[in-house]
């Protein structure tokens, strides 16, 4: 009898395991029955910046040269930090002279940084005083103000954001602060546009007992910033920053989570343990060795990339019928119409590996990546002289996705179900052509010319089709690494 009950019980935990691990599985983190995510995500290159605080027994001159020092560009300051210099009687905050103003103007071309946001401010509900921190936020070139409003009427605080430009980005302090938790946070900025949003403190969620990667799948698509930190313990107000990596928070799974995100703004570094205050560069280059170890794309460039947490199509030019709408928060590009190209003009590349994400919005969507358009396209000539990497589930042969189109099929099927992201991973080296499609390898080609290509260039540019009116294609976290 004994013996029946232990098989009915690993059958039921067989079967709860499997549940588990299905519903974990969406948006790219697969999850084992404990919980833990499985890393299947590819890490991003975040743009790193260092909160003020980190610095707060220095000044502020003093902390833009430290931060210089450590090759560090981006910044964000708080209110209060002693400006330094000859004005050490004198705070950094949003009542400064336009002299002070421009004389830290001049001190961050010197020393090569920008500030990025502006924070914690105990922002007021009153127009005159909301305007005098955005305007100043305006003056130093700043996006984000981060704040934890008293209020929770927010529609001055949204009126203004929209008319200086400028995001505001809700903080949370731990319990028992108004905005400890996510649930809270959200209630108060879904209500408006992508430019009232979150800033995600990772170590006060863990003061407060919450998860951070899950706190932060909650709050997709409003994280305007992040203050990143490690904790020595989970669930202890009291508890610690250490290196990234060294505590309890899983920074990897929060770098994983944010990549899936396509979050688009900086990783804030706030170091607050006390014992390090006078010296917290040891701690910060760890932390940074870290964020590197794990970082997929750390040599690679981000071709669609993101300026001050805003994606840009900079460097792209178009040709022909139709267009890319870029969603400018997500990082998304949607076809529309055709037959044209949208292609990367700043550089041709000769040998690189190219990765991408895409998406068919329906089973027949057509399209594809081109790979060495060797001159800029003024007429449909292009199509004979680059190949194209072929995306069209509903095709067969030559012409399904994953084929070098017209001229090498894939040896199998890799590609999800219409709606789902898959990932391209093409490496183009001298004549040889290998297309991963999530994680499989499909070519493996020593190229020549063949189809509809007479002939193909040593170097070139790089590529996306919109097909026609009728389908939409999305490509997404569009990375290079050229090959020396």
């Amino acid at each position: 009898m004994i013996e029946k009950y232990i098989k009915y019980g690993l059958i039921l935990l067989l079967i709860m395991g499997t549940a588990v691990s299905a519903a974990g599985d969406k948006n790219g983190l697969r999850m084992t029955a404990n919980g833990d995510a499985e890393r299947e995500v590819r890490i991003k290159k975040f743009p790193i910046a260092v909160q003020c605080w980190t610095y707060r027994k220095f000044s502020f001159f003093e902390t833009l040269d430290r931060v210089k020092a450590l090759g560090m560009e981006y910044l964000q300051p708080y209110p209060g930090q002693k400006l330094g210099g000859k004005y050490e009687e004198i705070v950094f905050d949003h009542h400064l002279s336009e002299d002070v103003i421009k004389e830290i103007q001049q001190k961050l071309r010197e020393t090569g940084i920008r500030l990025v946001a502006y924070g914690v401010d105990g922002i007021e509900n009153e127009k005159k005083s909301m305007e005098q921190v955005f305007s100043f936020a305006r003056k130093l070139g700043i996006r984000t103000v981060v704040t934890e409003p008293k209020f929770d009427d927010y529609a001055l605080l949204d009126r203004m954001a929209r008319e200086f430009g400028v995001d505001i980005a809700i903080h949370n302090h731990p319990q028992p602060t108004k905005y400890s938790q996510p649930e809270v946070v959200l209630e108060h900025v879904q209500k408006f546009g992508p430019h009232v949003g979150v800033c995600a403190d990772t170590g006060h969620w863990m003061r407060t007992g919450r998860v951070p990667v899950k706190a932060l799948r909650l709050l997709e698509g409003r994280i305007l910033d992040v203050h990143l930190k490690d904790l020595d313990a989970f669930g202890r107000k009291e508890a610690e920053d250490v290196p990234f990596g060294q505590g309890e928070a899983d920074i990897r799974s929060i770098l994983a989570e944010l990549t899936r995100q396509n979050y688009a703004g900086y990783l804030t570094i706030e170091h607050e343990k006390e014992d390090d205050a006078l010296n917290p560069e040891p701690a910060i280059r760890k932390g940074l060795e870290y964020i590197r170890s794990i970082t997929y794309y750390d040599d690679y460039e981000e071709i669609l990339s993101s300026y001050n947490g805003m994606y840009s199509k900079h460097g792209w030019n178009h040709y022909g019928p139709g267009t890319f709408e870029l969603n400018e928060r997500t990082g998304v590009l949607k076809s529309f119409g055709g037959m044209g190209l949208l292609w990367y003009a700043k550089k041709k590349c000769k040998d690189f590996i190219l990765e991408l994400d895409f998406k068919c919005g329906k089973k027949n969507t057509n399209s594809g990546v081109f790979l060495r358009v060797p001159e800029v396209p003024t007429s449909d000539d292009y199509i004979y002289h680059s190949f194209e990497i072929q995306i069209y589930d509903s095709g067969e042969g030559i012409h399904k996705t994953a084929a070098v189109y017209d001229a090498e099929p894939p040896s199998k099927d890799a590609f999800r179900p219409t709606g789902e992201w898959n990932h391209y991973k093409i490496t183009f080296k001298g004549k040889h052509i290998r297309v991963e499609l999530n994680g499989e390898e499909v070519i493996n080609w020593e190229a020549e010319p063949r189809g509809k290509v007479k002939n193909f260039a040593d170097e070139g540019y790089i590529g996306l089709q919109n097909h026609d009116r009728d389908t939409s294609v999305y490509f997404r976290n569009i990375q290079v690494k050229e090959l020396k």
